[in-house]
């Protein structure tokens, strides 16, 4: 599907009239079920052109999690995918009401009281847009699990994405000449960001469903002339051992970026030497307020570990636990101060009031993250508070063991975390993802670690995978996997 501007405000208008029939509009909720593609950017402006609040859910949520989100948020219509409708089914039976749904690519066997999409966004209903809507009105609420497991509702004002994608454009100098190329999933920030930048400047946005065949995605950065690139540390990983990259292979190829988690120096390197002609942004950024720092291009031989500065328009700072400034070189917490901070967690009064916190110029979001600055002030990400590893009386980060690991020639995929140790308290563990020609054992391992560790950062174990779990949005996690298989057996009960 091909769509252009004047497609989308015609189909959305369209979808947003027959929403209307459900929805009273603004600060109404409406579910978004879908893959990256043309329905979803539609369904996305449909929403905001109503006053209500889109609540992107990644394709391969369960019935029993989808339950709990209705039950919180009180959904007026659902806009999914056929192939999910029997999973939306199950969690409105579960839930006790049946708002609106609408089916994408709905058949004809489809349940008769399901809605297709195909169909509303062609009708001819006249749209009569609300009155009053303003900057300030809710326009995402985007769910992300943290520590806990529970689904947490992100709320992000439309002044909220303004600022943060009004920034994101100015520093990657975006133009109407633009054209990227998203695998990132229209569920999560990273991915929406995609879709607001190109739209605030007249680009073109290309939508890919996921990155499990990186010769395909290769195929499309040239067929499409693709100039912006965005990527997470393990798409970066495949797209740079791909033995064919290089400047030649991708000539319109104006820069990529990487968030979600740190870039291993190795890869950077390795992009850096395949794409010389190619900017690379390495970036932060979380949920709460879509992006909070960037390192320019021209920094990144020199600070391969650094996420640079706030993003322009915005404030950073470390803190201590008890809110002070720490020194340079210190590790703290890092905190966040701008209009792209978000307006607190969808009735969690306690966890907003955890992460929200007075400040001298406003509230400030508390990350839960541990940062320090270099002598030049750069910013450098420690760990996530909660993953510190103790071990033998001293804290190790878990980023940094992994930067060693990836070091290591045959190194795929690698994560690191703390196991009880009854005389040391926790151990180190690696988990590690290799190529089968390499070679690798424990024990090589352990001593390419040694030689770059102090001794009580070395793994004591390694564990060997054929790959490692990851979240939706391909961030490798050691725990999301034994998450799905908890889910898809509390959910085979239920059924």
């Amino acid at each position: 599907m091909r769509l252009t501007y004047g497609d989308v405000d015609r189909h959305s208008s369209q979808l947003a009239a027959q929403l209307q029939r459900s929805c009273t509009g603004r600060g109404d909720r409406i579910v978004l079920l879908l893959d990256n593609c043309g329905e979803a950017v539609v369904s996305f402006f449909a929403a905001w052109k109503l006053g209500g609040i889109a609540c992107p859910l990644h394709p391969s949520i369960k019935a029993e999690k989808l339950t709990e989100i209705f039950r919180s948020i009180e959904p007026v219509a659902i806009i999914a995918h056929a192939r999910l409708l029997p999973v939306v089914e199950i969690a409105c039976a579960l839930y006790g009401q049946r708002p609106m749904v609408i089916g994408v690519q709905a058949g004809a066997d489809d349940n008769s009281n399901v809605l297709r999409f195909n169909e509303l966004v062609t009708s001819n209903a006249g749209f009569d847009p609300p009155v009053g809507l303003g900057e300030n009105d809710l326009a995402l609420l985007i769910h992300t699990s943290g520590s806990t497991g529970r689904p947490k509702g992100v709320m992000l004002s439309h002044a909220n994405i303004a600022a943060a994608c009004t920034s994101i454009a100015g520093y990657l100098e975006n133009t109407e000449n633009d054209i990227v190329l998203s695998v990132l999933p229209l569920s999560h920030g990273y991915g929406i960001t995609q879709m607001v930048t190109m739209a605030m400047v007249g680009g073109t946005l290309v939508l890919e469903k996921s990155f499990a065949f990186p010769r395909v995605i290769l195929s499309r950065l040239q067929t499409e002339n693709v100039t912006g690139f965005p990527l997470v540390p393990a798409m970066a990983a495949l797209f740079a051992g791909m033995p064919d990259l290089s400047a030649q292979a991708v000539p319109h190829l104006r820069y990529m970026t990487n968030a979600a988690a740190g870039m291993p120096p190795t890869t950077t390197e390795r992009l850096q030497a395949c794409l010389p002609q190619t900017s690379l942004y390495l970036m932060y950024g979380q949920t709460e307020c879509l992006r909070t720092a960037y390192l320019a291009p021209h920094e990144v031989a020199r600070r391969p570990l650094s996420v640079g500065h706030a993003i322009p328009g915005t404030r950073v700072s470390i803190v201590d636990d008890n809110g002070q400034l720490v020194a340079s070189g210190e590790t703290g917490e890092l905190v966040v101060e701008g209009p792209h901070v978000m307006g607190g967690y969808w009735r969690d009064d306690v966890a907003t009031s955890a992460a929200l916190r007075p400040g001298p110029n406003g509230p400030r979001l508390h990350t839960g993250d541990l940062f320090r600055t270099d002598e030049d002030g750069f910013l450098h990400f420690v760990s996530r508070r909660d993953d510190i590893i103790k071990t033998r009386g001293e804290k190790v980060s878990p980023q940094e063991v992994e930067r060693v690991l990836y070091a290591l020639p045959g190194v795929l995929e690698a994560a690191v975390e703390g196991v009880d140790d009854p005389v040391f308290g926790q151990v180190i563990k690696a988990h590690v993802a290799a190529d089968p020609s390499a070679g690798l054992s424990e024990r090589l391992i352990q001593r390419h670690c040694a030689t770059h560790l102090e001794d009580f950062m070395v793994p004591k174990l390694v564990e060997f995978h054929e790959a490692l779990p990851k979240t939706a949005t391909g961030k490798i996690r050691l725990n999301a996997a034994d998450a799905a298989e908890a889910k898809e057996n509390r959910e085979s009960r239920i059924a």
